[in-house]
């Protein structure tokens, strides 16, 4: 049961990069920075790209794409990002990826910066405001890790009382501190205790669900983390494998099995992204353009995962769902 309509990607198979050598020489080239991993973020690859072609600018045709992927090694950034700088490439790209846009910044202040980020930008240090981001530097945001207490909020209203909260974290991403103030402050006020796993690696990640299965009427919040969304699909079975309830940021987990998401709509948030980077390669200024903030969030539930569970949800959480998969 659906109640909006997504965001329509380009049709047919994922065109992936051309080798630059075979590219005109006058095309513009954009370089791509991220810390995750092309096979998890096609679909969102492909909302990029639509944005670029509301611009007038399709892959191989007039614009080619250079694509450096860390795979959740945050540390491969910094050489990434100075790679595309000796390369001059046009702009720098970094949708969906917090991490790399502000490796990015300290790799440049010359060459115009685009990102799609899920924090706070302004206090991440990305841009001086959102109406005016002065430099090199311009996005748009989801504020997806600003948003830890409305999970925690929606999920206790689904499991036991007498629950005990985790937060699953990792230390090495730019967006745990701001995640981690919003929820704990978000717990305080719902009267409840959120404990701290972290992971930044696959085993920390298994070790995380083993001390889980451990601790029984466990729930799980996962943070917004390019390396955990790298990884969703491992997270999700682990979490069906201890049967515990989990509550993510993004609806790819709730696809794969998970049993809720809280979010913004992030293909728009990428989608803008693209158009940014189109309008920077026809001659406008990062300092001219205004952050984008998200104004569109979707709660979504997988009642498969739910009835496995032995979850029974109220009414008044399912009446919340954008969107309930059956």
């Amino acid at each position: 049961m659906k109640r909006r309509q997504f965001i329509t990607f380009l049709s047919g198979a994922v065109a992936w990069p051309v080798a630059a050598q075979a590219q005109q020489p006058s095309m513009p080239v954009i370089g791509f920075l991220h810390a995750g991993s092309p096979e998890q973020n096609m679909q969102r690859l492909l909302a990029y790209r639509k944005g670029l072609a509301d611009t007038g600018f399709v892959e191989g045709q007039n614009v080619a794409i250079e694509f450096r992927w860390a795979d959740g090694h945050v540390d491969r950034l910094h050489d990434m990002a100075l790679d595309l700088v000796r390369r001059q490439v046009a702009v720098i790209a970094t949708p969906g990826s917090t991490d790399a846009a502000l490796v990015a910044k300290s790799a440049t202040s010359t060459i115009p910066i685009v990102f799609a980020a899920g924090g706070d930008v302004v206090g991440l240090g990305l841009v001086a405001s959102l109406s005016q981001p002065g430099a090199n530097v311009t996005g748009a945001t989801s504020l997806n890790a600003d948003i830890g207490a409305k999970r925690l909020d929606l999920i206790r209203q689904v499991v036991p009382k007498e629950a005990r909260y985790f937060a699953l974290v990792n230390p090495g991403s730019v967006l745990s501190g701001s995640y981690l103030k919003d929820l704990q402050v978000g717990a305080a006020g719902l009267g409840l205790h959120v404990e701290i796993l972290n992971a930044g690696t696959d085993g920390e990640i298994e070790a995380a669900f083993t001390n889980l299965s451990q601790q029984p009427g466990s729930v799980l919040l996962v943070s917004t983390d390019a390396f955990f969304f790298s990884r969703h699909q491992q997270i999700v079975k682990l979490a069906a494998r201890y049967r515990v309830p989990a509550m993510f940021d993004n609806r790819e987990y709730a696809l794969s099995g998970g049993l809720m998401s809280y979010g913004a709509d992030f293909y728009v948030v990428l989608e803008q992204a693209g158009v940014y980077t189109g309008r920077i390669l026809k001659g406008e200024k990062p300092a001219d353009m205004p952050v984008m903030q998200s104004a569109r969030y979707e709660f979504v539930i997988n009642m498969n995962t739910a009835k496995a569970f032995g979850l029974a949800l109220p009414p008044t959480v399912l009446a919340l769902a954008d969107e309930v998969i059956e």
